[in-house]
């Protein structure tokens, strides 16, 4: 489910702007209790659902929360690509991402 599409503001911090999609994966609950939060990348326009691929976890060093990094099926990234962007977000925290594929 994307809840914070492409092109749009985050809901509570209004300065935050989301160039890429980004959401959560319904019924899979993260260490923080909420579920699942995902960027949706390598998708050029805003999404309101995805089904691909997870091919990565940011994992946020100073912080409680991971995130996952979602793709189409036959696309593919490297942690550079990843990090250029998701830095509008991910320039908070101290991050380290595991590639799973």
């Amino acid at each position: 489910m994307i809840d914070r599409p492409m092109n749009s503001y985050h809901p509570e911090h209004k300065e935050l702007f989301y160039p890429v999609n980004y959401g959560y994966i319904e019924g899979i609950i993260a260490p923080d209790g909420e579920e699942q939060d995902v960027y949706v990348l390598c998708i050029d326009h805003p999404v309101k659902e995805f089904t691909g691929k997870v091919i990565a976890i940011i994992h946020r060093l100073n912080d409680v929360e991971d995130k996952w990094v979602a793709v189409p099926e036959d696309m593919t990234m490297t942690a550079q690509e990843i990090m250029e962007q998701v830095q509008f977000q991910e320039q908070y925290f101290e991050t380290e991402i595991e590639m799973l594929e």
